[in-house]
């Protein structure tokens, strides 16, 4: 949405009376330049969502196939960056407060609702949204490589991790860790370091989908989550990438070869375990490769 446009928002309202008086609130304030389009249920509207673009989303906690709180977390499954607005009755407005508690950016009481008061409800809660998006990605996001940062990779992976399991699909995550990269500091420098680190990055985002979650977790390690994976299996992956660093090795005339070593485990749909486990069990195999690679080479 930019200046000058309507604003596109979706209702989510099997009441029709409680419809009819959200159309007549706006009708109250003929500048508010806001386009309104509804949903009956939640289905209908996580069907919407999926090929529509909202600036935010008028939310009835109690619909015909989902109610309270798991409302808003179905909604955010699908719709993950578009503001959300309560619409709760007079009995329900605890639910209302908890619901902005777990994200949504503010609530209205149905009967209560007034056009000047539903316009700058919508207009503020799109612009505390955009604040809080752009303040987000700062605290998100690694300085060096342009990648997530670990806090950025935990928050989107874990929120992945929760949609893979309602879903019954599978994602694989890789620990990837950049080798001899105090030799490199020490020999070339730390700013050579460093072009070894955002090369490494630019290897990741050419083997892997820009769907993919990709973050540096520090120093010289890296993690990806690789969702609904083109490739069948782990060696594929790894394959895939390993052929990306020796096209890079040998296009290139440096004083030294990058080397990465990676461990790669599958997330079954019905295993229940954390971002963190997957973690440890990558680094571990990961850490196997690096060991093998050290011993070939004495």
């Amino acid at each position: 949405m930019t200046d000058g446009e309507p604003i596109r928002v979706l209702l989510v309202e099997d009441n029709p009376g409680d419809r009819r008086l959200i159309l007549e609130a706006l009708a109250e304030v003929s500048y508010s330049r806001i386009q309104l389009e509804h949903a009956d249920c939640l289905q209908a509207a996580q069907d919407t969502l999926a090929s529509t673009e909202y600036d935010l989303i008028l939310l009835d906690l109690s619909l015909p196939d989902s109610h309270g709180l798991e409302t808003v977390e179905r909604t955010e499954d699908v719709a993950p960056d578009t503001p959300i607005v309560i619409l709760t009755g007079l009995d329900d407005v605890n639910i209302g407060i908890q619901a902005v508690r777990a994200g949504a950016q503010d609530y209205l009481v149905k009967g209560e609702v007034t056009g000047h008061l539903l316009v700058r409800a919508i207009r503020y809660a799109i612009e505390r949204h955009r604040m809080e998006a752009a303040l987000r990605i700062l605290s998100l996001i690694d300085e060096l490589t342009g990648l997530y940062n670990r806090r950025g990779f935990m928050t989107l992976a874990e929120h992945q991790l929760r949609v893979s399991h309602r879903k019954q699909s599978i994602f694989y995550l890789i620990f990837a860790d950049l080798d001899g990269m105090k030799t490199i500091n020490d020999t070339y420098g730390h700013k050579e370091g460093d072009q070894a680190l955002i090369q490494t990055a630019r290897l990741l985002k050419k083997t892997f989908r820009g769907s993919d979650i990709i973050a540096r977790m520090g120093g010289d390690e890296f993690a990806i989550v690789a969702i609904e994976p083109a490739a069948s299996s782990t060696e594929q992956i790894a394959q895939r990438f390993q052929d990306n660093i020796a096209q890079y090795n040998a296009t290139h005339s440096k004083p030294y070869e990058l080397s990465i070593s990676i461990g790669v485990v599958e997330s079954a749909p019905t295993e229940m375990c954390s971002i963190e486990e997957m973690l440890e069990r990558a680094d571990t195999l990961m850490y196997a490769q690096k060991s093998a690679r050290k011993k070939s080479r004495e």
